[in-house]
């Protein structure tokens, strides 16, 4: 094959939609495979039109069982290429059968889990082509088709058989015998036993033998079926081949023929149909998958729901409660607190006063500490803050008991 003419390549390219990555990846094929050329022809899709698509045509060496076969292949690049994976065909030639199975169809196409799982960015033809050795090695996707029999013509019309007690071609001559008979046509009649000497008799094994034959061995017996057998259909008394045995002939060799073709037709609906089963699994199993995603997406969308409305109910509590904040008036610290019954409200005061006191005499000792006030001062003061503060205690420790609460 001469060197790769990129040029060409190119300008039949030129209509496609990606020319560079594709370009590359025609490149790599046929320099890496000199055995496939390239060229530009129409292809007609299952629906009729017609497209000029780019094809690679050729073979590829196949290993299978330590030989080495060149299968036939054709691959039609799609003008999206190498967005949409492309179709592969199975060429075989005169004497080649298609073998089907779940990687090649009857009609030669070519189904592989590379073409299947196709992408634009990672997947090429090289890969594709060695995907196809590798594939075609396991499963070879042609075989030799069987050679139809040859039935020689009775009898050859340019040769002679001699026959006993004959003297000369003229007498060992024998013509075809017509369905007219043996004295129809131009023909002499078909030799009779009386024209040749008598053939050996095989009743008496003791008997000598006959001049030019030579004697059956005298222990030998050999086994016959019941009733003896049948007679042949198309023959007659003198053993002449009639029309009759030729058209059973026939019927026998388009029996073993139509039953060759039901075979290979029951084999390829097999095999289709073991695809079509894998096919319906796998979208059972896609579309159980998808009615799980289905039903999550719809608890979810619920859960969402009731989410939001929760969250617009709290988006209105909190709209009036800023509201009424903001049209209420100032609130007295002191009424902020309320209690429920006066003995309550006197433990709460006395409470307070207690802690206020406790406040006051802390401050008195750290102005003391500080040099704030004299030690006369401080004294004065804390005797009459802790009479105040002892007064206090003793008034909550009975509300404490007026109100039954513990301590």
């Amino acid at each position: 094959m001469p060197a790769v003419d990129e040029t060409q390549i190119k300008k039949y390219l030129s209509k496609y939609k990606y020319v560079g990555a594709t370009k590359k990846h025609v490149v790599d094929v046929v320099t890496s495979f000199k055995s496939l050329t390239y060229d530009l022809q129409t292809f007609i899709f299952n629906d009729g039109n017609e497209k000029m698509l780019f094809t690679l045509q050729g073979t590829i060496p196949v290993v299978y069982k330590n030989n080495t076969y060149y299968i036939p292949i054709c691959i039609w690049l799609m003008d999206t290429h190498p967005l949409n994976a492309p179709m592969c065909f199975v060429k075989p030639t005169p004497t080649m059968q298609i073998k089907v199975s779940m990687y090649v169809d009857h009609n030669g196409k070519v189904y592989l889990p590379y073409l299947h799982d196709w992408q634009p960015h990672s997947s090429d033809l090289l890969s594709l082509i060695q995907v196809m050795i590798v594939t075609f090695g396991d499963h070879p996707p042609v075989y030799s088709k069987p050679k139809e029999p040859v039935w020689p013509a009775y009898p050859p019309t340019n040769s002679y058989m001699p026959q006993p007690g004959g003297s000369g071609p003229s007498a060992a001559f024998c013509p075809y015998p017509t369905a007219g008979g043996a004295g129809a046509g131009n023909f002499p009649p078909y030799p009779t036993g009386a024209a040749f000497g008598p053939y050996p008799p095989g009743s008496t094994a003791s008997a000598g033998p006959v001049a030019g034959y030579p004697r059956y061995p005298p222990d030998m017996d050999y086994p016959q079926p019941s009733g003896g057998y049948p007679p042949a259909a198309g023959y007659n008394s003198t053993g002449t081949i009639t029309e009759e045995h030729i058209k059973a002939s026939l019927i026998s060799a388009v029996e073993d023929k139509l039953r060759r073709r039901i075979q290979e037709k029951v084999f390829q609906y097999q095999a289709e149909i073991e695809t079509l089963n894998r096919t319906k699994q796998e979208l059972i199993e896609g579309s159980s998958k998808i009615d799980t995603i289905i039903s999550r997406l719809e608890r979810e969308h619920v859960d969402l729901q009731k989410n939001i409305t929760v969250l617009k109910d709290k988006e209105q509590e909190l709209e009036k409660s800023l509201e009424t904040l903001e049209s209420a008036e100032a609130i007295d610290p002191d009424e902020a607190v309320t209690t429920t019954a006066p003995l309550y409200r006197q433990l709460l005061n006395a409470y307070a006063d207690e802690a206020a006191t406790e406040d006051a005499i802390y401050y008195l000792g750290e102005g003391l500490r500080g040099g704030v006030i004299d030690l006369e001062t401080f004294l004065k003061h804390v005797r009459t803050l802790s009479r105040k503060q002892f007064i206090l205690r003793a008034t909550m420790q009975k509300c404490r008991q007026k109100a039954g609460l513990a301590g």
